[in-house]
């Protein structure tokens, strides 16, 4: 076996295999030697398909980038042809009849995908402890929540199972468990990626789908490889002047970095050690020649966490009513209570309202567009706080009997203006959407951003920094990325330790 499998990253990987120095099957023997003994203690992956990667490393991969590098993929946006595709839920097992566009490009690389990682119900919160597969615990310490939505890919990259693996962002979910696992993420801007060909945009252009990696390079190779023009996409962005692997490692000019330290979730505290290291980020920013200067984007956060809900509540119900249609009621009988609930309130809801929604999405496009003017990119805390203890932040059992309540108090009621209006919503989505105070300005916007892996917390958990980028330019983001790779200020992975 190759044991050295955990010291290269994916381009490292690929590059044994050209020079025939390893062979796909030899590494694949590697990672599934690490899902096989540290998958039981993390839960980061739910389906195996050893056998189905075996063949195709027989066969012989595409000689792409990534040629023979094993992988994993997301089991939620990414169908994989003839694999099964629960999101995360209790009620959902489809067995996908093609590729998404997206992993089309991913296997044009050459990665060898041997199965799906853990995911909560449809990517709705920010913790991966879904009823359907159970919680998928921090690689850095056991029943530490991994983060979410991507945290049983975050789980697998940060342990060392694979060097990289597919992961989707609608409101910090590759760089909300890339921090809490201490790994690196990158959310592309709106449009860069293909979501595609049963999606135009998800959640109005919110969400993007990408990797979670170890290194800053394989994240920019990987998005040369799948970034582009789709067909019927909503929106076609320019490409990069050269790659975004070429960015990733040269040096970047000097730049004026906004420093933005306030939440845009109101009642939400910035842990100490997490601020010590947004400190120690701009200090190092500034040691390395650019300009770090405290300045906020104008936005009213009152509306910010209502626009978001209103969009994201009523698309939760239009997932419901589609796998309704396409699949049978069956599939949708078993949803958990927060599910269920958000979905209920996304059918209460108007037309009118998330046009309103949307509206408002537009004003903080514009405040943050405005302060970008000045502002080569924004530096700020990924999250808010280190992981956090599993059982936190799923509802607790009261709030789930509330929310199962609201079935009955919907009938002859509007349910949805009432709960946005009474503040029960702000209430129960708090712990949630606090979390969320400095990933959510990125999925709003659709503003390229990225979690590097810069800090740990006392307890031993990562502490992830966000840099948000200016529209369609992760080449300015990779190239600070690679910046502080080069300089050693990465924390060690899990496996490291």
């Amino acid at each position: 076996m190759f044991k050295e499998y955990t010291q290269y990253d994916g381009l490292a990987l690929a590059s044994l295999v050209n020079a025939g120095e390893v062979s796909a099957k030899e590494l694949l023997d590697a990672a599934v030697s690490q899902a096989n003994k540290l998958n039981p203690k993390l839960n980061a992956i739910i389906h195996r398909f050893d056998e189905r990667a075996y063949r195709a490393a027989q066969a012989g991969l595409p000689s792409g980038v990534f040629n023979g590098v094993p992988y994993l993929l997301k089991d939620l946006s990414f169908s994989f042809a003839d694999e099964p595709i629960t999101m995360g839920s209790r009620s959902v097992h489809i067995i996908s009849e093609k590729d998404s566009e997206i992993v089309k490009r991913m296997k044009a690389t050459g990665v060898n995908t041997f199965g799906k990682t853990n995911t909560p119900e449809f990517g709705l919160i920010i913790t991966t402890e879904p009823k359907a597969h159970g919680a998928t615990h921090n690689p850095f310490k056991k029943c530490y929540s991994s983060g979410g939505s991507s945290g049983g890919s975050a789980a697998a990259v940060a342990s060392g199972i694979v060097p990289m693996a597919g992961a989707g962002d609608g409101g910090g979910s590759i760089r909300f468990p890339a921090a809490w696992c201490g790994a690196f993420g990158l959310k592309p801007s709106r449009g860069r990626n293909p979501m595609g060909p049963s999606f135009g945009e998800g959640w109005e252009g919110a969400v993007a789908d990408h990797v979670i990696t170890r290194s800053v390079r394989d994240s920019a190779a990987m998005l040369d490889a799948t970034s582009g023009v789709e067909i019927g996409a909503p929106y076609v962005i320019a490409p990069p002047n050269g790659t975004f692997l070429q960015a990733a490692m040269r040096a970047p000019r000097q730049l004026t970095i906004a420093l933005h330290q306030k939440p845009l979730i109101a009642n939400t505290v910035v842990d100490k050690e997490v601020l010590a290291v947004l400190e120690q980020a701009a200090k190092q920013l500034e040691a390395m020649g650019h300009r770090v200067v405290p300045a906020e984007p104008n936005i009213d956060i009152e509306q910010f966490w209502h626009d978001f809900m209103v969009v994201v509540c009523a698309h939760t119900a239009f997932t419901i009513d589609n796998l309704e249609r396409d699949f049978g009621i069956e599939h949708i009988q078993n949803l958990e209570p927060q599910t269920y609930n958000m979905a209920l309130l996304g059918c209460s809801l108007s037309a009118v309202d998330l046009a309103h929604a949307k509206h408002g999405w537009h004003h903080s496009q514009y405040q943050t567009g405005l302060l970008l003017e000045t502002y080569d990119m924004i530096l700020c805390p990924t999250v808010p706080t280190p992981a956090v203890k599993h059982g936190i932040l799923p509802p607790s059992r009261t709030d789930e009997m509330l929310m199962r309540s609201a079935e009955f108090l919907n009938k002859g009621f509007d349910m949805g203006k009432y709960a946005f209006r009474s503040g029960m919503i702000e209430k129960l989505s708090q712990p949630i959407l606090g979390k969320m105070a400095f990933t959510l300005l990125g999925n709003v916007t659709g503003l390229p951003a990225m979690s590097l892996p810069l800090g740990m917390s006392k307890k031993g958990l990562p502490i992830g920094m966000q840099l948000i980028g200016r529209m369609n330019d992760e080449a300015t983001l990779f190239s600070v990325a690679g910046e502080f790779e080069r300089a050693g200020l990465f924390t060690k992975a899990a496996f490291q330790q």
